[in-house]
């Protein structure tokens, strides 16, 4: 067969290929092991060195030919289905989307991360320990004496031991502050840490719970004073509490492990049931605090002649309360869906300093 007449018999056949599968046809028929094409290029073998040489040259740019026009043909074959398929398959991307329901921070989630990130701010590190602690290191360490209303049974979840074991009961910590000894005892002074976590008292009602969460923070230097725990705390009210402007009244108290305690107030008033930090006549206490007891240094392996420092405490849930006007301390453990999607966070409600959320 003539080359010129084999070229545009095969280049006519590529272009009435219908689909893939025809166009494969007509490639094996062409150019397959037994095609036409690779049966003339099996001669050249025979001819002579010249005569090899010009018919080599021009089998070759039909067999050239020949595959662009498969390989063109394939590509419009491919976008013509393509095309077919995206008017058959037609979706309006303008439709808005199908809704999906969303999980939510619970609150207590989302203030221990805005009081992390303040605290974090002024250059506290976060500390945590165990829940179930030893008697020493939730008592002992702090200084709280063995007649301390928070030793009995009422007040405190005691761990059971077999009978003949007299070792004193493990608790589940009543607050967070031995964290506060394991962290001197690991880190030694100087130190700036918070203690955010879970803690267990025997109480319940509409603000109180047994299981409830606290935060504490301690400062160990060796020239810090109240007037230090004062801004720290004011700092802090002002960020969590998005104010401008924040007062605080310390009144006078007792606890085993600071000298001299203090129990802070807060201004604010309650107009029509909307409660406003920073402003009004009336105040609330919000926290325990106070500069931090020898002995409980001395626990903790801190000589208190060369260092002192402050420390305080409050309830996480309290503020949480306060900050997004909660009602009832209960409906944080009830699990109800519905309060959770009501006062839950989305994921991305992440801290702004200073106070607020980026939302």
């Amino acid at each position: 067969m003539d080359l010129t007449e084999l070229r545009g018999k095969y280049i006519d056949a590529v272009a009435r290929a219908a689909d893939e599968a025809a166009l494969e046809e007509v490639r094996i028929a062409a150019l397959g092991k037994k095609g036409e094409v690779s049966a003339l290029m099996a001669t050249l073998g025979k001819m002579e060195p010249e005569a090899r040489k010009a018919a080599g040259a021009a089998m070759n740019v039909v067999k050239d030919e020949i595959d662009a026009a498969l390989r063109a043909r394939k590509v419009a074959l491919a976008d013509a289905a393509l095309d077919a398929r995206l008017k058959s398959e037609w979706l309006d991307v303008t439709l808005p989307s199908r809704p999906r329901r969303m999980g939510s921070i619970h609150p207590v989630s989302q203030v221990m991360d805005e009081l992390t990130a303040i605290f974090a701010d002024m250059g506290f590190s976060v500390a945590e320990g165990p829940q179930v602690e030893s008697d020493w290191y939730n008592f002992d360490a702090l200084n709280i004496p063995p007649e301390h209303p928070a030793r009995q049974e009422h007040d405190t979840f005691f761990m059971h031991r077999a009978v003949g074991d007299n070792r004193p009961p493990h608790v589940l910590r009543t607050h967070t502050s031995p964290v506060q000894i394991r962290a001197m005892t690991e880190q030694g002074a100087p130190i700036r840490v918070i203690a955010p976590g879970r803690v267990y008292r025997m109480d319940m009602d509409q603000t109180h719970t047994p299981m409830f969460h606290q935060v504490e923070g301690l400062a160990i230097d060796r020239d810090i004073s109240m007037a230090n725990l004062k801004w720290v705390l004011e700092e802090f009210c002002r960020a969590f509490f998005e104010v401008d402007k924040v007062e605080l009244r310390f009144r006078a108290s007792h606890f085993p492990f600071t000298e001299p305690s203090a129990e802070v107030d807060i201004r604010y008033s309650n107009v029509g049931g909307q409660l406003k930090i920073g402003e009004g006549d009336k105040w609330m206490e919000i926290l325990g605090s106070g500069m931090v007891h020898p002995k409980v240094l001395q626990a903790a392996g801190v000589n208190p002649d060369e260092w002192q420092g402050f420390a305080f405490g409050m309830g996480i849930d309290r503020i949480a309360m306060l900050k997004y006007g909660i009602p009832d301390l209960r409906a944080f453990f009830e699990a109800d869906l519905r309060w959770l999607r009501h006062y839950g966070f989305a994921a991305l409600d992440l801290p702004d300093l200073p106070g607020g959320l980026s939302r």
